[in-house]
């Protein structure tokens, strides 16, 4: 599957725009990463935990997107964008979303 930020491919036609897809996952830090980013906040520096939860869920949504966009004919994504809130304190969004459409090498 391709994907690009940028609206198109510079060695690809579009033939078909297919719609808009998006890959969407939810997670939840555990109680342990939860007590190290306070202890963390405190003193400064990089919250470990929590940045491989990000990773992770980054891709998982990836996988989705894709999943969506192949699911619908498409064999790459456009305009591909990362969307991330927080929901509850505890909860973290993580959106992967970009537009599904067949495209083919000039």
């Amino acid at each position: 599957m391709l994907i690009t930020t940028a609206n198109d491919f510079p060695d690809h036609e579009i033939d078909r725009v297919l719609g808009e897809v998006f890959g969407l996952t939810v997670r939840s830090r555990n109680v342990g990463s939860q007590i190290g980013a306070t202890l963390k906040s405190l003193f400064g520096g990089e919250l470990q935990g929590m940045t491989t939860m990000l990773a992770q869920g980054r891709q998982q949504a990836i996988e989705r997107l894709i999943d969506e966009a192949t699911a619908r004919g498409g064999n790459a994504i456009v305009a591909m964008r990362f969307d991330t809130s927080e929901l509850g304190g505890t909860w973290t969004e993580i959106c992967a979303y970009g537009t599904a459409v067949v495209a083919r090498g000039r």
